[in-house]
């Protein structure tokens, strides 16, 4: 029988503009509740741009996602599925990260996210810029004692090298790190979508040397999106893995709110038939990243990131 404690309020009987945001409108869940122990699905938000080599802007995301979360329904029309009734999800609250020391940033999330899996919650993270995905990597990792497989939905690999010389980490750098870390599998990795200019091409060259799938844009464009898909699942196979979405994937004409934004990328139809397509895999944590509010127009990216993270939550059930 369903839990009527995790069932998001209709807008029929609270209107969505009122109560307390959480994401989808979840119950919120403090690290000592004891509902705790219930949750098969946790979102939780990292609100930190501290390795952002850009625009800064995406430690708002998640507390724009909140808000603009709170017009997600509850059935997914397309694809049939009731979420909030096949899993209990609830909202985790947010890691308090120091926007000025970034080793203190992501030990702090770590320890979070470790009582997270502790409590057996799949993750669900709300960033944020890319390198607080890491975080998620690092700590599936110990939980699993072993590497899993990886989807990136992105208009960058993120496999450069620290930038500037130094050793200090960046939002391009954290799925070089988690493949050095031994967190991911790079035979079991792809990464769709990437496109713009570039420095070098020793992202790519380090993807290829190690063996992730990298499919560019202009490759997914010549197949079509359900073919690009197919190849993500076959790479991925039946293996454990980890979605990750970085709302740049998407043409900026339909998600201008991000940091690094990259002309030429699918319509927000196809990145939502994206993540459709990867329902039925083996997902054991997924996140949303580089929503950045003070670059939105009229809040269209916060929009259409909410309804990816229910996409992507659909994707993580039967």
């Amino acid at each position: 029988m369903t839990d009527p404690f995790f069932q998001p309020p209709s807008g029929t009987d609270l209107p969505r503009y009122a109560g307390v945001p959480s994401f989808m409108r979840l119950p919120y869940l403090a690290a000592d509740d004891p509902r705790r122990a219930e949750v098969d699905i946790g979102f939780f938000g990292l609100p930190w741009d501290g390795a952002t080599s850009n625009r800064p802007g995406a430690r708002h995301g998640p507390r724009a996602l909140r808000d603009y979360s709170t017009m997600i329904r509850e059935m997914n029309r397309a694809t049939g599925q009731k979420p909030f009734e096949a899993a209990k999800v609830a909202d985790l609250g947010d890691v308090a990260m120091s926007p000025v020391d970034q080793d203190e940033a992501l030990e702090n999330a770590q320890k979070f996210i470790a009582g997270v899996l502790g409590q057996g919650i799949r993750p669900f993270m709300v960033g944020g810029d890319h390198l607080c995905t890491l975080t998620v990597l690092r700590e599936l990792r110990k939980a699993r004692g072993a590497p899993f497989g990886l989807v990136l939905l992105d208009s960058h690999t993120d496999l450069y090298p620290p930038y500037f010389g130094g050793e200090t980490l960046t939002h391009g750098n954290p799925f070089r790190q988690g493949i050095e870390e031994g967190c991911l599998d790079p035979e079991r990795v792809v990464m769709i979508g990437m496109r713009g200019t570039s420095y070098n091409n020793s992202d790519f060259q380090y993807g290829y040397d190690h063996g992730v799938r990298i499919v560019p844009i202009e490759e997914c464009m010549e197949r079509g999106w359900t073919s690009t898909m197919e190849v993500a699942r076959e790479v991925v196979g039946d293996g454990p893995t980890y979605l990750s979405f970085d709302i740049d994937f998407v043409d900026p004409a339909f998600a201008p709110g991000t940091g690094t934004p990259e002309v030429g990328g699918p319509t927000s139809f196809q990145a939502i038939q994206c993540v459709r397509a990867l329902r039925g895999l083996d997902v054991i944590g997924a996140d949303i990243v580089e929503v950045s509010p003070p670059f939105d127009n009229g809040g269209i990216t916060a929009w259409l990131g909410a309804s990816i993270m229910f996409e992507l939550l659909c994707a993580m059930q039967p």
